[in-house]
């Protein structure tokens, strides 16, 4: 009987085991979803957050959360601080101290409604050189990873507080495109006032096969007194994390279960990916990369670029900005629109012109990221 016994117990903890490892393998497999949340959607006119909204996102959130590794970008501490800060006029130093103040009273609400189903958050105060420095990048990313393992939700923001001009996000659009296309995230949902893109009637459109011309002429001056971005920026971010693969879908938490009929693309407006083969690398070159400098390309060029080729000197027609060697630049073609991102083998004194450059490469079709 102890022998029956033992063997029992034996067979019931190798079961346990292997369910935990299993779990802890399907932890690990699970795809990844960035949710963001702009200033206007979480606070009130007056800049304070909106409590019945954020508990609105934690009821939603915490139903995804064994199918998803999420990642919820929210803006709102610059509002929910502001009040405190004597004849608040929006000056750089005024925004700094009022996230300041604004980044615990925004966290301590997140923190209580998601307590309510057993989850806890994290605060992650990132700023560009997080992105643009691949070893920091990396380290971001395995802290997330070890966050997600142990059932908690990082919640980012922009590091407020510290960041200057140079090495700020133009808003937290572009943030979370940079966790999206960083973690090789399958959706991007972004909370709109809107509720989604509108067409020349006002009217939501329900899908985008590609952000081309036609769609970014639809932008409206709709930017909210509150916020820092308007839909040419989400529409901007969109585009580039569409390119890498990434599901996006505008929505408004407004909608009763929003985010998960915008997962569904049930509600709002959907961008279907685009047919990406990049690898981690080349992904966190096209969108996380501090830009140094730009080159205007010829019209040859450019197509050698979009034939996923290596750029020559030759096909260079001017070079805008003092670049070093290995440093990221845009190129960009004849209409100064940008074609791709690539990594410089040379620095922008060092490259030449003219005929004489015609074998001289600039970068490796390795080091391209076409956009």
């Amino acid at each position: 009987m102890r022998r029956v016994a033992a063997l029992i117990i034996q067979q019931s903890m190798n079961q346990t085991l292997f369910t935990f490892a299993e779990k802890q393998n399907d932890m690990a497999s699970l795809p990844v979803l960035v949710i963001k949340f702009g200033t206007a959607s979480i606070t009130r006119s007056n800049g304070e957050p909106d409590e019945a909204v954020i508990a609105a996102i934690a009821r939603q959130v915490a139903d995804l959360q064994a199918q998803y590794h999420i990642v919820l970008v929210s803006s709102g501490a610059v509002g929910a601080g502001k009040n405190a800060i004597r004849n608040y006029k929006g000056a750089l130093s005024e925004r700094k101290a009022a996230a300041a103040v604004g980044n615990p009273l925004l966290l301590n609400l997140y923190a209580r409604h998601f307590a309510q189903y057993g989850i806890p958050i994290a605060q992650s105060l990132c700023e560009r050189r997080h992105f643009a420095d691949r070893r920091q990048f990396l380290q971001l990313k395995e802290t997330y990873q070890e966050l997600w393992k142990n059932g908690i939700i990082p919640i980012a923001n922009e590091n407020d507080v510290v960041s200057n001009l140079e090495l700020k996000f133009s808003d937290n659009d572009e943030l979370a495109t940079l966790m999206a296309a960083g973690f090789g995230a399958e959706g991007l949902l972004i909370s709109t006032g809107t509720g989604g893109l509108l067409d020349a009637e006002g009217k939501i459109i329900p899908e985008v096969k590609a952000v081309d011309n036609e769609i970014l002429a639809l932008v409206r001056d709709e930017k909210s007194a509150l916020g820092l971005g308007g839909m040419l920026s989400k529409l901007t971010y969109t585009r580039m994390a569409t390119r890498m693969g990434i599901r996006v879908a505008f929505f408004t938490i407004q909608t009763p279960d929003g985010i998960g009929l915008a997962l569904r693309g049930e509600t709002g407006t959907s961008f279907l990916p685009q047919k990406a083969t990049l690898n981690a690398r080349q992904k966190w070159l096209g969108s996380g990369s501090l830009i140094s400098g730009r080159l205007v390309l010829d019209a040859g060029a450019v197509q050698a670029i979009r034939a996923r080729k290596s750029l020559l000197a030759v096909g260079v027609r001017s070079v805008k900005g003092d670049f070093d060697k290995h440093d990221v630049i845009e190129l960009l073609d004849g209409h100064h629109h940008v074609v791709a991102i690539a990594r410089s083998k040379h620095s922008a004194a060092d490259i030449p012109t003219g005929l004489a450059a015609q074998n001289f490469e600039i970068a490796h079709a390795d080091d391209i990221v076409v956009l």
